[in-house]
């Protein structure tokens, strides 16, 4: 067979691979054995956006010759040339900046050990949803699914959950998860995860702890490049301990002998992770072509999520401290006072001040002072749960705490006094107040400042010097 005149005769970027048949029934080399004009010059000269490196073909040689090994690639491949199966996938490998509708075709002329398929490639710089919509009817269906989950409920974590145990339940899997990263604080979390009524697996929220991001941050390359991971059996997993032994060890270890991982990205930066635990290996290609679409849907509502959960985060929460902020307490402040539950429940106010924060300010600098209100704003947050402080002003934070006593309230505020003793230099005074009815939320405010500020004349007048505010000379 003409392998040449085969390739020159298609058009695109177009190749002809082989792959080998092994006497134990497994396969071994996957080389391009021949090219036509475009193909060779993407390897000769390759575009920017391919982000490959010069190289000169050479007809017969193993793939990774010129790109690096590819599991999904050689599934693909494998599939076309032994299997004869025809092969579409349209994916944005890691490796390249543009989106690549690539088909598989099986040569019906097989020699000795030898299979053949040829394999063309079209290159996008910008995701054309035509060719990604290029699927069958039952994984159409799938996907649709999944957008009506998500555009139909007004709960993000909880459609997100539906959508999680959807996937789970395609791939026959014993569990799937969807991890997030914060890149910026290098920390994770799940997001949704589901699990199989007969797994042994562990909850995978079970496994996150300090320092797991570092975890996390390896498995951008082992994926090489690819848009996903699939390890679908031994050979794959041997793989895996070739290349993240760590990795390897702990998937073992949790009694995981398959895996399908994808990234989900926003723009560049990969955000999260979506993946499933010990699915069914002969549903790989329905999985694998389901979550490509599936995971390009989820990571513009993720990323939406996240955004929207940033610009919440940044209008009510105090930037300097962490802690809430002044227009988010009033907001919760006109919510209880205007209740309409007929079912009243107790309510507790503490108001504290930075004593001595302008004489700080005044000989040491703002720098000093504001290192001074997020020390204070840290002892606040080891007696009370963060959402239940607020910063009512420079100096000044306020505590609501629904359903407490008198009692409750004096031995956290002892609590806040005896932590500020051992800091050595946050003094606050303090006041407070307990109503029966939290709609009287006004008035335990107003009690509270006033408790609190005569705290504050008491220790000014022990310690008088703390009230200068003149720098000295």
């Amino acid at each position: 067979m003409d392998f040449d005149l085969i390739a020159n005769s298609l058009g695109a970027f177009t190749c002809v691979l082989s792959v080998e048949k092994l006497p134990d029934g497994k396969t071994g080399d996957i080389r391009i054995v021949a090219g036509n004009k475009a193909y060779i010059d993407s390897i000769e000269n390759p575009i920017q956006e391919l982000n490959m490196e010069n190289r000169t073909f050479i007809p017969n040689s193993v793939y990774t010759d010129y790109i690096p090994k590819d599991l999904n690639f050689e599934t693909a491949t494998i599939q076309a040339a032994v299997n004869k199966k025809v092969i579409h996938t349209y994916v944005r490998p890691e490796r390249h900046g543009a989106w690549l509708n690539m088909v598989f075709m099986p040569l019906m002329t097989d020699h000795d050990n030898l299979c053949y398929c040829t394999y063309t490639m079209e290159i996008d710089l910008s995701p054309n949803t035509e060719a990604m919509s290029d699927v069958s009817g039952e994984i159409a269906a799938a996907v649709l699914n999944n957008c009506l989950v998500l555009s139909g409920n007004n709960d993000f974590e909880k459609a997100m959950n539906e959508v999680v145990k959807s996937i789970r339940q395609m791939c026959s899997a014993e569990m799937c998860v969807i991890l997030l990263l914060n890149n910026e604080e290098q920390s994770c979390r799940v997001l949704s995860e589901d699990l199989a009524e007969d797994t042994e697996l562990n909850p995978f929220g079970f496994h996150i702890e300090k320092g797991f991001y570092k975890v996390v941050s390896t498995w951008a390359d082992t994926i090489s490049g690819s848009n996903c991971l699939i390890l679908k059996d031994e050979n794959d997993m041997n793989y895996l301990k070739k290349k993240n032994r760590a990795w390897y060890d702990s998937l073992i270890n949790e009694k995981i002998f398959s895996l399908v991982l994808f990234p989900i990205k926003s723009g560049d930066e990969t955000i999260g992770y979506i993946w499933a635990d010990n699915f069914d290996p002969e549903k790989s290609d329905k999985i694998k072509e389901t979550l490509e679409i599936t995971t390009f849907i989820l990571s513009s509502e993720i990323s939406n999520y996240l955004l929207l959960d940033r610009l919440e985060t940044l209008s009510s929460r105090d930037m300097l401290t962490g802690v809430m902020n002044r227009n988010t307490m009033n907001n919760f402040v006109d919510r209880l006072a205007q209740a309409s539950e007929k079912k009243s429940h107790s309510l507790g106010v503490i108001f504290a001040d930075l004593n001595g924060l302008k004489r700080v300010n005044d000989t040491e600098g703002h720098i000093a002072g504001d290192r001074l209100i997020k020390k204070a704003a840290d002892i606040l947050t080891e007696v009370f749960d963060i959402d239940q402080i607020f910063r009512a002003g420079g100096d000044e934070f306020s505590v609501i705490l629904p359903s407490t006593t008198k009692e409750e309230v004096a031995d956290k505020i002892q609590k806040v006094r005896d932590l500020s003793e051992k800091s050595g230099n946050v003094s606050l005074a303090i006041g407070s107040c307990v109503v029966s009815d939290a709609k009287d939320i006004r008035l335990a405010l107003r009690k509270a400042d006033e408790d609190m500020y005569a705290d504050k004349k008491r220790y000014y007048a022990t310690h008088p010097e703390a009230e200068r505010r003149k720098r000295d000379n």
